[in-house]
């Protein structure tokens, strides 16, 4: 089915009456993670799913982090465009992340995918970046209303490969785009016009990765929201997923409606997933004590004299002025502070060049290998301590090519990550079979 378009004719409508949206959110582990790194949320007026990249580096922050950022939307609608707020709560997602990054630079090459539905009663405007997706269940058909982005989605794009091949191909985790913290933000953006009777999903590509489309679509056709998104992560276990899953149902109901469900009158915003148990990380050092372990607060003890003791007060002896002439003189008042302020002028100055060349160096990008594996190093290539991974990709450096071997052992510069991620693409291109390469 077609992607639904606006409907000019319903927004256009004087004061039409307002819809209502029905809805239940639920992320799990899955059966093979040790930890949660999707983040999801549903509310009166938003729905969010968001799926952390990163492993080591903490996906989990990520996604919890742009959820946390994207609550904000949740709110009834105002005046303003309805893109320019998710645009813009995507924006912030994006900046709190830096933040987190900054804080702590272990996290860095954490990222998140954000699949986002702001309602306004009438419309949802959709905000997209990764793999994660939404789709619209209307009379009895399912639409996929975002694209992935990702490498298999751009052979699916250019007619190499199917969908139903994309499933099970061997980069289909191969994201090309994600909140990052780094990176610009460049989301999908679009508005589509909702009719009482729709029923809208989202999902981490943890269902939409093993589920067909006619599989999710008799689940989606019976059963209230909470029923279908449980039977949604319930069917993605069953189907083998080895991802968290999560998973978001909101139905769209006309006022008569609304009045009528029962259940809707003490239905709260519903926050799942890492999202759910923020993990805080504060910066190191960031409790130093007291006046940093200073006792100036005592008060000054008055010596006493003990009893018994005469003390008897002597005349200094006079002093020979030629002596004194060339005696060493008493440095001046404050001169350890000069010093001491020079020296920490000077330490500043090394400092920021040192912080300005490694700077340089972390936007610097090359592509090798790593235990079998193509990656994607940050830094300058043979220099220790300058060089870090900053992705893993799945694909097997023994699959490639004698001359793509050679290249990745002396490692391909990049100009960029953009030019790092198009150098992956066209190693995994040569990974594919004759018959796919012709067409």
């Amino acid at each position: 089915m077609p992607v639904p378009e606006e409907d000019d004719t319903l927004l256009n409508t004087p004061d039409p009456d307002p819809l209502h949206l029905s809805y239940y959110a639920v992320s799990d582990v899955g059966r093979v993670r040790k930890d949660n790194q999707d983040s999801g949320y549903a509310g009166p007026w938003l729905l969010a799913v968001c799926d952390g990249v990163g492993g080591a580096a903490r996906g989990d922050i990520a996604s919890s982090t742009a959820v946390g950022e994207l609550t904000q939307l949740d709110a009834a609608p105002t005046a303003g465009d309805l893109l320019t707020r998710v645009s813009d709560g995507l924006h912030e997602a994006h900046e709190s992340i830096a933040k987190q990054v900054d804080l702590d630079p272990a996290l860095s090459g954490t990222s998140t995918t954000a699949t986002v539905a702001l309602f306004d009663g009438h419309r949802i405007a959709l905000g997209h970046i990764g793999d994660s997706r939404a789709y619209l269940y209307r009379a009895g058909e399912l639409s996929q209303i975002t694209t992935d982005h990702t490498f298999v989605q751009s052979l699916i794009d250019e007619g190499r490969i199917t969908e139903e091949e994309a499933r099970i191909h061997p980069h289909r985790n191969l994201i090309l785009k994600a909140l990052d913290g780094l990176h610009e933000v460049e989301p999908d953006l679009f508005a589509i016009a909702l009719a009482p009777g729709d029923r809208v999903f989202l999902c981490s590509d943890g269902a939409c990765g093993v589920l067909e489309d006619a599989r999710m679509a008799s689940i989606l056709a019976t059963g209230s929201p909470e029923f279908a998104a449980i039977e949604m992560v319930r069917a993605s276990l069953d189907a083998g997923s080895s991802d968290n899953v999560t998973c978001v149902v909101a139905d769209v109901l006309t006022g008569e409606e609304a009045a009528a469900d029962t259940t809707l009158a003490g239905l709260e915003p519903m926050t799942v997933g890492a999202a759910a148990e923020p993990k805080l990380r504060m910066p190191r050092g960031l409790f130093r004590g007291h006046r940093s372990g200073d006792t100036g607060e005592l008060e000054p003890i008055d010596a006493e004299i003990p009893e018994g003791i005469d003390y008897a007060i002597v005349d200094d002896p006079p002093v020979d002025p030629e002596a004194y002439r060339y005696a060493p003189q008493a440095p001046r008042r404050f001169t350890w502070l000069r010093r001491v302020m020079a020296l920490a002028v000077i330490v500043g100055l090394l400092w920021v060049a040192f912080a300005s060349a490694y700077w340089w160096t972390q936007q610097q990008y090359y592509v090798g290998e790593e235990d079998g594996q193509v990656v994607v190093y940050r830094g300058i290539d043979g220099i220790p301590g300058l060089s870090s991974v900053y992705r893993t990709t799945d694909l097997a450096v023994d699959d490639l090519p004698e001359a793509a071997r050679s290249d990745l052992d002396a490692g391909i510069a990049a100009d960029d990550y953009e030019d790092a991620v198009s150098i992956v693409q066209n190693l995994a291109e040569q990974m594919m079979p004759p018959e796919r390469a012709d067409q």
